[in-house]
């Protein structure tokens, strides 16, 4: 029976693979003191050394800038996209289409930079297509998520220079629960966004054979938000006075933005094996979401309509109207784990299908446009036990993709994409010295059979690391990286009108690999008490692949051509927190945090569009007892230095409330949380947003969120 369960555990391998090895950091003192306490199902890792990948390091130690949120902090933050669930961590912003497509955007990247994973596989989607698609997953059925930013997540793929964010959900279960059944309920309430959510897992032990069975599901619904202060920004307020009329009227609404409504639906089950040499397990799930595109202020002369009434909608200044998304995706998950003696200790394996689709669909509720994605991705990876303070692990990934868009704005031809890489990463202890190498060779092709078209493309990327303990409670590290990434199938190939960013976007099948060369420095700080990071970063690239407006129109949008040059980004990142009082369990802690990020396209290409500016935050919070709390607040500065069609964006202070109560006491994982987001109703507008000028923020927020395990 064992040589059985370990030939299915190595069969499964041969399949698929975990990530590499890439661990991540853990939370600050702040964030693992917050954190519910520890069960059988779903147990929280040291606050400074984390299993993830490959093998355990200490996160003091680690040469680049990783970011934990789980426990009470995820609660506490988290929404129904995945980007504004992030958008309060370190480097972190995100693109905020409304408050249904929200994509992370790390250090000023987002898109192909940047990859979203479920605990270790793509997510199957074309948010990368455009800022209006959502992200396939479901930040209510995720226990932790971890944020990886800068080169150093190179091993994660090609499209990872900008960073990685990866959730860990719980559909195959890693653990056997001691109960016969284990019941995990989340519900929360919202006002802005008249937001309901609820989500449930259990998880059932199948007598005593070391198998698991797992079923979860999830419900959110949310109406039309309303932000703070005006809906439209003041640039457009000033031009709708000139125009006069209802258009001026309509320019001065407050409250609630129009047709930014949701419904979303997910349930997922799955079964897994665990025993004492390894674990083998597959889920199966569905996501269903339904959301509304906020609608923009349509600028123009009432007269124009009456003049042109027989040329439809093509004018970019028309807006459309009650424009949904109604997307759906089907995926099947597979994850294996092997360990035995030997020069190597453990072998990973990791894969995923999806089949996904979603309809736009138009202001009388018929379909528009089609977009299909069915892909599979699969990782095996081979970790070595530790010799003599030597760790590391290689393996191999493979992706493929393929995409087909039908209907009136079929900005895509039919397409296909696959990626094989190979990647390893080591790391030696030598005294007060570590050091860390990794390299990933990476091979993709792109074709489109209806246009003729194929390119192929093989990029190498490697990074060099150093930590050394400066003294007791300070470490310094630093890393050196290359990286090269291959153009997408959407860079390639895109031709067409995007009415949801305002631009028609057109490719270039000529492009050439994107390179760059980056630095970065972390300089940590730890004692009783208290705990600091700093770090620094620059890349400079040759061949950045961007958009760069050309000053004419095409279909009556601005026109956007893919092209590439010279670039350069820099920035700086800073947390501390001190533990300023203590009160029986309670802990009284100070916190703060700040990150910039500058980027400019060289040869006179002028700044980067939609960089987020200047942050600062700070806070003060209680935790750690049966009641806990949290005031922080948050300034954003104004973004000023603009990319050409780019509007400036003003500073806003946003204050945010929280209260948690334990009822049945600090060590039991039941928590309630009464919070009060944008506590003073600001207006608020996120420069990284295509629709900053047209969907501000959320306004005063009332929340209630609840958490029970048993």
């Amino acid at each position: 029976m064992c040589f059985l369960r370990s030939s299915l555990l190595l069969s499964a391998g041969l399949l698929a693979s975990t990530i590499p090895a890439m661990p991540v950091l853990a939370a600050d003192a702040a964030d693992a003191a917050a954190s519910p306490p520890q069960d059988h199902v779903h147990p929280q890792e040291d606050a400074d050394i984390v299993v993830t990948a490959a093998f355990t390091r200490e996160r003091f130690a680690l040469p680049a800038a990783v970011t934990v949120v789980e426990g009470e902090q995820l609660l506490r933050n988290i929404r129904p996209t995945i980007g504004e669930t992030l958008a309060a961590q370190p480097g972190v912003s995100a693109s905020f289409f409304g408050p249904n497509a929200s994509r992370p955007i790390l250090r000023g990247m987002d898109s192909e930079r940047v990859r979203v994973l479920t605990d270790g596989i793509g997510s199957f989607d074309l948010s990368n297509a455009s800022a209006d698609h959502a992200v396939a997953t479901n930040p209510l059925t995720t226990d932790r998520i971890e944020v990886v930013r800068g080169p150093a997540a190179l091993l994660y793929g090609s499209s990872a220079i900008g960073g990685v964010v990866n959730m860990s959900d719980r559909r195959i279960p890693r653990q056997v629960p001691p109960d016969a059944v284990h019941l995990d309920v989340q519900g929360s309430l919202g006002s802005a966004a008249e937001e309901r959510a609820l989500a449930g897992s259990a998880d059932v032990p199948l007598g005593e054979s070391g198998m698991v069975a797992h079923v979860d599901g999830s419900a959110t619904t949310t109406g039309d938000y309303r932000a703070g202060g005006y809906l439209f920004a003041g640039d457009l307020r000033r031009q709708a006075a000139e125009i006069g009329g209802e258009v001026a009227e309509q320019a001065m609404a407050r409250g609630r933005v129009s047709n930014s409504d949701a419904s979303n639906r997910d349930v997922g089950a799955g079964l897994a094996y665990v025993g004492d040499t390894g674990s083998i397990g597959v889920a199966i799930s569905h996501l269903n979401s339904n959301y509304g595109i906020p609608n923009r202020l349509a600028l123009h002369d009432p007269a124009h309509d009456h003049d042109h009434a027989d040329e439809g909608d093509d004018d970019h200044g028309h807006a459309e109207e009650d424009v949904r998304i109604d997307m759906r995706q089907t995926r099947v998950d597979a994850r294996s784990e092997l360990s035995f003696d030997g020069f190597f200790s453990t072998l990973k394996g990791r894969f995923g299908w999806a089949d996904y689709r979603h309809d736009e669909l138009e202001g009388d509720g018929t379909i528009g446009t089609r977009f299909f994605n069915q892909g599979l991705e699969g990782r095996l990876e081979l970790v070595q036990a530790d010799h003599g303070g030597w760790q590391g692990a290689s393996g191999v990934q493979y992706m493929h993709r393929r995409v087909m868009v039908t209907g009136e704005e079929a900005i895509l031809p039919h397409n296909l994409t696959d990626q094989f890489g190979l990647f390893t990463v080591q790391s030696v202890k030598l005294g007060r010295l570590s050091l860390e190498a990794g390299a990933r060779f990476e091979h993709s092709a792109v074709s489109a059979p209806e246009l003729a078209l194929s390119r192929g493309f093989s990029s190498f990327s490697g990074s060099v690391g150093a930590s050394v303990k400066l003294r007791e409670g300070w470490q310094l590290s630093a890393s050196v990286s290359h990286s090269e990434r291959a153009p997408s199938a959407e860079e390639l190939l895109v031709d067409g009108a995007h009415p949801a960013t305002g631009s028609y976007e057109l490719g270039d099948r000529d492009l050439r690999l994107e390179k760059s060369l980056g630095v970065e420095a972390v300089l940590r700080g730890r004692g009783p008490g208290w705990n600091v990071e700093l770090s620094g970063f620059f890349s400079r690239f040759s061949n950045y692949l961007y958009l760069a407006p050309t000053g004419g129109e095409r279909d009556g949008l601005p026109l956007f051509v893919y092209r590439q040059a010279r670039a350069r980004y820099y920035g700086a990142e800073a947390s501390a927190s001190v533990t300023i009082a203590q009160s029986g369990e309670t802990s009284f802690l100070l916190s703060g945090l700040a990150d910039y990020v500058r980027a400019d396209i060289l040869d006179g290409g002028g700044p980067v569009p939609r960089i987020p500016p200047l942050r600062m935050q700070a806070a003060i919070e209680a935790t750690g007892g049966v009641i806990g709390g949290r005031l922080e607040a948050e300034h954003v500065t104004a973004a000023t230095r603009l990319a050409d069609f780019e509007t400036a964006t003003p500073a806003y202070t946003m204050v945010n409330a929280s209260v948690s109560w334990r009822p049945l006491g600090a060590d039991r994982p039941i928590v309630l949380i009464a919070a009060i987001d944008n506590l003073f109703d600001v207006e608020a507008r996120r420069h990284a947003s295509f629709l900053k000028d047209y969907a501000p923020l959320p306004g005063r927020d009332f929340r209630l969120t609840a958490q029970f395990s048993f």
